[in-house]
C-alpha cells in the first residue's frame, strides 16, 4: 500500500470515528429534576407505606406480612416477584433490554425492643422471641430503607428510557441476626436468578437529612458472637471456701479480656470485645455451678480478628486455671464480614452524587457496626454501601455544639427519623447511583 493510500485510509477512519455519536455525559441536574417530579407524585403513597411498616414491624425470619406488602408494591410496578427466597426474602426483577443487572437491597426485619418515640404511628406490636413475648420496633431504620427501595423502583421504572438492562431488587430477611443474606444465597439467589454486575445498599443514621456519607474500601466491621461458660462448684454463699465460684470467674474475665485490646492489639487498628450479658445463679446466697458470658467481637481486618480470638481463648482458660476450675466452654460464632466498597463502583457513584448533593456528600470513617450485606460482596458483587441522614439539620447542629440534647442513634427506643426528607434523599441518591452504574456499563467501564 502506498503512503498516500495509507494516509487516505487513516483520514477516513478518523472521519468515521468523529461522526460516531459519543455517549453523552449524565445530565445530573436534569435527572435530579425528573426524580423530584416523580417524588412529588409518589411520596404520599410512600408515606402511607412507611408508616404502615413502622407501626407493624416483624422480627427476623418472621417478616411474612412485611414481605407480602413489598411484593404487592413491586408487582404493581411490573416486576417479576419471587417470594420465600431464604425463608421470608423476596427477589423482584425488571428487564428493560440488553444490559447489566444492577442489584438494590433492602432489609425486612425489626428489633426485639419497645419503641418510646411517642409518634402517632409508633409500634405497639409484640412477637415471640427466644421463647418470650417482646415488643418489636423498627429502631434500626429498616422501614426507611424499604420505603426508599420501593420509591427507587417506582422512579427507575418511570425513567426506563434512561437505562438498559435488568433491575434486581432484593428484600432480605434477618439482617439484625446477620443470617438473612446467607439464607438467600443458600437458597440459590445467584443461581436461580441473575448474578448482579453491581450492587447497592444504603443505611440511615443519626445525622442531618439531605446529607450522605460514603466509603471506599472497608465500610463496616466484621462481627463474631462470643459465648464462654465457666464451670465451678456450687454451694452456700456463706461458705465460699467450699465452692469454686463461676460468677467470680466471669467477672474476672470481663475485666481481664480488655487487656487483649489495650496490650496485645496494635492500638492503631480497630478491635472491640464487648460483653453484653452474664447469666448465672438464682439467689444471692447460692454460689451456682456455672456462669455464661455472652459478648460480641468487632474488627476490620482478619489478622486483628485472629489476634482477638486467640487472646479471648487464652484469657478464659487462664481465668479458669487461676480458680482451679475445669476448663471453660468457649464458642466463637463467625457472623458477618466487613463490607468492602468497590473502588470503581464508588468512584462512579461518588461523581454523580457529588454533582447532585455537593458538600452534603462526605467521606466517612468505617462504621464499627456490622452488616451482612458483606455476604453479597463476598459472593462476587462489586458494590457501594452508603449512608443517609434522618434528623433536622438544626437539631443535629445543636447536638454537636452542645446547645441541644444528644441525638438518639440507631437501636435507641427514641430513634425517630423525619420521614419525608429522609426517604426523598434515599430515593434520589439510590436512583442516581443505579443510573450511574448503568451509564458506566454503557460506556464499557
Amino acid at each position: 500500500m502506498t503512503q498516500s493510500r495509507s494516509l487516505l485510509l487513516a483520514s477516513a477512519v478518523l472521519i468515521a470515528l468523529a461522526a460516531t455519536p459519543a455517549h453523552a455525559e449524565l445530565d445530573v441536574s436534569a435527572l435530579k429534576s425528573t426524580i423530584a417530579a416523580s417524588l412529588e407524585r409518589d411520596y404520599p403513597a410512600l408515606d402511607v407505606l412507611y408508616k404502615d411498616l413502622h407501626a407493624h414491624p416483624e422480627l427476623a425470619f418472621q417478616e411474612v406480612k412485611t414481605a407480602a406488602k413489598l411484593a404487592e408494591q413491586m408487582r404493581a410496578l411490573g416486576f417479576d416477584v419471587t417470594e420465600k427466597v431464604g425463608k421470608t426474602g423476596l427477589v423482584a426483577l425488571y428487564s428493560n433490554g440488553d444490559g447489566p443487572t444492577i442489584m438494590v437491597r433492602t432489609e425486612l426485619d425489626a428489633l426485639p425492643m419497645e419503641e418510646k418515640t411517642g409518634l402517632p404511628y409508633a409500634s405497639r406490636d409484640k412477637a415471640n422471641w427466644n421463647g418470650r413475648e417482646t415488643f418489636v420496633a423498627h429502631s434500626c431504620g429498616h422501614d426507611v430503607h424499604m420505603a426508599s427501595w420501593v420509591g427507587t423502583a417506582k422512579t427507575l421504572v418511570g425513567m426506563k428510557d434512561k437505562w438498559k438492562g435488568t433491575l434486581m431488587f432484593i428484600a432480605q430477611p434477618a439482617e439484625e441476626e446477620v443470617a438473612g443474606a446467607r439464607a438467600m444465597l443458600a437458597d440459590g439467589l445467584f443461581t436461580r436468578f441473575p448474578k448482579p454486575d453491581v450492587g447497592f445498599a444504603l443505611h440511615d443514621g443519626g445525622f442531618a437529612y439531605g446529607s450522605l456519607t460514603y466509603r471506599t474500601g472497608i465500610g463496616s466491621s466484621s462481627v463474631d458472637g462470643l459465648f464462654v461458660r465457666f464451670h465451678g462448684r456450687g454451694g452456700h454463699g456463706a461458705a465460699p471456701h467450699q465452692t469454686i465460684d463461676p460468677v467470680m470467674m466471669a467477672a474476672r474475665f470481663v475485666v481481664d479480656v480488655q487487656s487483649v485490646i489495650s496490650r496485645e492489639k496494635d492500638p492503631t487498628e480497630f478491635g472491640i470485645v464487648s460483653i453484653g450479658a452474664i447469666h448465672g445463679g438464682t439467689a444471692g446466697n447460692i454460689v451456682p455451678d456455672n456462669a455464661l458470658v455472652v459478648g460480641t467481637i468487632r474488627s476490620f481486618k482478619p489478622e486483628v480478628r485472629a489476634k482477638l480470638v486467640a487472646g479471648i481463648e487464652r484469657t478464659a482458660k487462664a481465668v479458669a486455671a487461676m480458680a482451679d476450675a475445669p476448663p471453660p466452654q468457649i464458642e466463637i460464632t463467625e457472623g458477618a464480614k466487613a463490607v468492602m466498597n468497590d473502588p470503581g463502583i464508588v468512584a462512579t457513584g461518588e461523581k454523580v452524587l457529588r454533582a447532585a448533593f455537593g458538600d452534603k456528600l462526605t467521606l466517612a470513617p468505617p462504621s464499627t457496626t456490622s452488616e451482612d450485606y458483606s455476604e453479597f460482596v463476598s459472593a462476587g458483587v462489586p458494590s457501594m454501601f452508603f449512608g443517609i441522614g434522618v434528623y433536622e439539620p438544626e437539631r443535629v447542629a445543636a447536638a454537636r455544639n452542645g446547645s441541644g440534647p444528644p441525638l438518639p442513634p440507631n437501636h435507641s427506643p427514641q430513634f425517630a427519623p423525619v420521614p419525608k426528607p429522609t426517604i426523598e434523599t434515599g430515593v434520589t441518591a439510590m436512583t442516581l447511583a443505579v443510573l450511574s452504574a448503568f451509564d458506566a456499563r454503557a460506556r464499557g467501564q
